[in-house]
């Protein structure tokens, strides 16, 4: 039988995982120098979020995710951030920063039609997205990388199902909830878009080898007759 061994199709050293959750890290410290500068200048940015059917609210749809209420929502937001956007980064280059953007803004958008009134920010729309579309994009296209990272997400962050419904009155489930959405439509409409790893058979295993096996279990039979 011929061993076939996955190899990558169209992928180059900038889609490397090391350098896609450098990326992905390199995100995240921008929010932590965003919360280091309204700590040190009592500074407060809540203005900045999603205000819903207000349009003064309609600068948070881009703002609000960068925009955290205490370290301790940075810090929950941090690391989800750094890999599942890493995963995403490395797994989907050619739909990552498409998806990202339409994560960010039907979110930030699905908050100001529909969520309740009060100012809506941080980051967890943005990891509810990424974790949906790894989700879904495994699911659909059932290629060996989208399966792999499938699991991982799912095995780290699979409780994300089910904080996209109320849960605590102080957390914005309604940002979770159109994150969720913004990459369910995501790896939808790009689930075409990546290259599939490609199975690769070397010139060692002939499939005539096949043949060969088949024709001496035939011979066998003879014998035998």
């Amino acid at each position: 039988m011929t061993t076939r061994i996955p190899i990558s199709h169209n992928m180059n050293k900038n889609t490397s995982l090391q350098k896609s959750i450098l990326t992905a890290f390199i995100f995240v410290i921008f929010l932590w120098l965003i919360k280091a500068y309204e700590t040190y200048f009592f500074v407060e940015l809540y203005q900045l979020g999603v205000k819903p059917l207000n349009t003064s609210g309609l600068i948070g749809i881009i703002t609000g995710p960068l925009i955290h209420g205490s370290w301790q929502h940075v810090i929950g937001n941090s690391l989800p951030l750094i890999l599942l956007g890493g995963f995403l980064l490395y797994g989907y280059p050619n739909s990552r920063w498409w998806a990202i953007g339409i994560i960010w803004l039907v979110s930030g958008f699905g908050v100001w039609l529909f969520a309740r009134d009060s100012f809506h920010f941080g980051a967890s729309g943005l990891t509810h997205g990424l974790f949906f579309y790894l989700f879904i994009a495994g699911i659909i296209r059932r290629d060996k990388r989208s399966s792999v990272l499938l699991m991982i997400a799912f095995y780290m962050y699979g409780s994300m199902i089910m904080t996209i419904l109320p849960t605590e009155q102080g957390i914005s489930y309604e940002y979770h909830l159109f994150g969720a959405l913004a990459g369910i439509i995501s790896a939808i409409l790009f689930r075409k878009w990546d290259p599939k790893l490609k199975e690769k058979s070397y010139s060692w295993e002939s499939p005539d080898d096949e043949d060969l096996i088949g024709d001496e279990w035939q011979n066998q039979d003879n014998k035998h007759d």
